[in-house]
């Protein structure tokens, strides 16, 4: 395979080479609505001889609403090849967020795609063109498919230029409003390269999209990697047939968050519980076609590279799947740096780290602990924000991730906690909840968990309940918590230790925005709205009790 200096210079050479090869795979009711790379790039020009037409010109910024779908690469690839810069946005972030990264970004129209309301939505998007897709019911004055029909193909071929702006990406961020992230021609080119040679995967290979495709991760390591690999990318049609979904794609490669990977294990459990599953896979020759079947079911029988990111996974679900022969790689990287940072690969995976550095990167901790990243795929910026970008940044030009690690003896980094997500107990003591909650998860009737403690003795936890957890009789729930936290607390220190578990009455979600849309929890909006209740808790007589 041809190593390629731009996006669009990949894609025109799939487009030349393989033109009847499937590029996209879109589940419209049940079947697969299929584009091969002649039709996309035809279907992709056409919109930009509209792009043009309607007068947009070099260096306009065009945004994209729409959960992952065929036509979010599509319009990608419109806007790369009409010299615009895409401003994509969360497909689940409401009107008034939708309004405030337009009107930042200065958006001069938006592409809308496949969403769940849109209805509740279009409110946010102030007066500028909006270019729905029919195939997903956008109905607006533009429509995709019209432009398509009334456009003769775009004939040229633009040269990007690596120093050039490509896209804004918006965080969705734990803490704080978005910030947009600018990220050139030459910040992508460098990341898909240095993953091509790194980690080995055959040449056109099967992918499956369905992690939000405004994030930094699926971007890259979907959109991007495909792009440049010259892929078939399926996606899901809703979450209710992501599992047939997955399963009757196979992908090649497979990236979860943790979040995904504790709902994998959930659902093999509720069908097989964990003594009946360990005493199959133990026996001889039927151990090794059970653990197939299930690989088959899950939809990584094919998958070579397994990876989770975006939050710590525990080791012990990273053990729980090694005995399924599923092995799962943690990698690390955030919007700012492109993902370009730190991975574990295949022939290279330490548990509990988030392997060494990538080619190209190099990486040392501050003085306080702190991760600092130097690369050439470091965000120019943040948009219209020099003091927010300047404060991102040490004086040698390493940027500042916020999170705190260590190095072991092989290079190996392991993430210890994260800056702002500590707090201080009423005795003075700084804690790092991440690696105590990590612990706790090793309970599989947990779901999601927050350890706090401003202000109070000892730290809480607060928990959401699995759907394990939640088949629980009370005396059962509380018990296997207690005991937990019990097994846990003599490891701590004595002022980490967890002095009362709350159950908490509704779950954590990107709905209710106590998730971002990446499943990490929203540490900031779950204090705020409990905070007030932390002294009392604390005082409670019981060690486990719910909210």
């Amino acid at each position: 395979m041809p190593k390629f200096n731009t996006p669009l210079e990949a894609f025109d050479y799939w487009v030349k080479t393989t033109p009847e090869k499937t590029f996209l795979r879109q589940p419209i009711n049940r079947t697969f609505k299929e584009y091969t790379f002649r039709q996309a790039d035809q279907e992709i020009r056409k919109v930009v001889s509209a792009l043009k037409e309607m007068g947009f010109k070099k260096g306009d910024h065009i945004a994209l609403l729409s959960k992952n779908c065929a036509h979010w690469i599509m319009s990608d690839l419109a806007i790369m090849m009409a010299e615009c810069i895409s401003i994509p946005i969360y497909p689940s972030i409401g009107a008034e967020s939708i309004n405030e990264i337009l009107i930042h970004s200065e958006s001069k129209a938006i592409i809308v795609g496949k969403l769940d309301d849109y209805g509740q939505q279009k409110s946010g998007i102030p007066d500028i063109p909006i270019i729905g897709v029919s195939l997903y019911d956008i109905n607006e004055r533009f429509s995709w498919e019209d432009l398509v029909k009334s456009n003769a193909p775009f004939e040229g071929n633009p040269t990007q230029v690596h120093e050039e702006l490509m896209t804004i990406m918006y965080t969705s961020g734990t803490t704080g409003n978005p910030k947009g992230v600018m990220h050139t021609v030459g910040a992508f080119n460098q990341l898909i390269n240095t993953a091509i040679s790194t980690i080995l995967m055959p040449e056109q290979p099967k992918y499956f999209s369905y992690l939000p495709m405004t994030h930094i991760a699926e971007r890259a390591g979907i959109e991007m990697s495909a792009i440049y690999r010259g892929a078939n990318v399926s996606f899901p049609e809703s979450l209710d047939t992501f599992g047939e979904d997955l399963a009757s794609v196979q992908p090649d490669t497979f990236f979860g968050v943790p979040r995904i990977w504790q709902k994998f294990q959930e659902k093999l459990l509720e069908k097989m519980p964990q003594k009946k599953l360990d005493r199959l896979i133990g026996l001889p020759i039927i151990g090794g076609i059970i653990k197939k079947k299930i690989r088959q079911k899950l939809g990584l029988s094919a998958s070579t590279s397994n990876f989770s990111g975006a939050a710590p996974i525990a080791i012990s679900l990273q053990k729980w799947f090694a005995k399924l022969d599923i092995e799962i790689c943690q990698a690390y990287g955030m919007t700012e740096d492109c993902i370009l940072s730190h991975f574990n690969l295949p022939n290279a995976n330490k548990y509990g780290t988030v392997g060494r550095p990538l080619p190209g990167v190099t990486s040392k901790l501050s003085e306080e602990g702190e991760i600092l990243i130097q690369s050439n795929c470091l965000m120019k910026g943040y948009y219209k924000e020099p003091e927010k970008t300047a404060e991102m940044f040490t004086e040698d030009g390493f940027l500042k991730t916020g999170d705190i690690g260590e190095f072991d003896h092989d290079g190996f980094l392991s993430i210890t906690g994260r800056i702002k997500d500590q707090f201080k107990t009423d005795k003075g003591k700084y804690i790092s909840p991440a690696p105590i909650e990590l612990e706790l998860l090793k309970n599989l009737n947990i779901d999601q968990i927050c350890v706090v403690g401003t202000g109070i003795p000892q730290p809480i936890a607060l928990v959401v309940l699995s759907e394990l957890g939640k088949q629980l009789s009370e005396d059962e729930l509380k018990q296997s918590i207690s005991e937990t936290v019990k097994k846990l607390n003599p490891s701590l220190e004595k002022y980490e230790r967890i002095a009362k578990s709350v159950i908490m009455k509704e779950d954590w979600t990107v709905d209710n925005g106590l998730l971002t849309p990446t499943l990490k929890v929203k540490r900031n909006r779950v204090e705020a709205i409990h905070m007030g209740m932390y002294a009392e808790w604390f005082d409670a007589k019981e060690d486990v009790f719910r909210e």
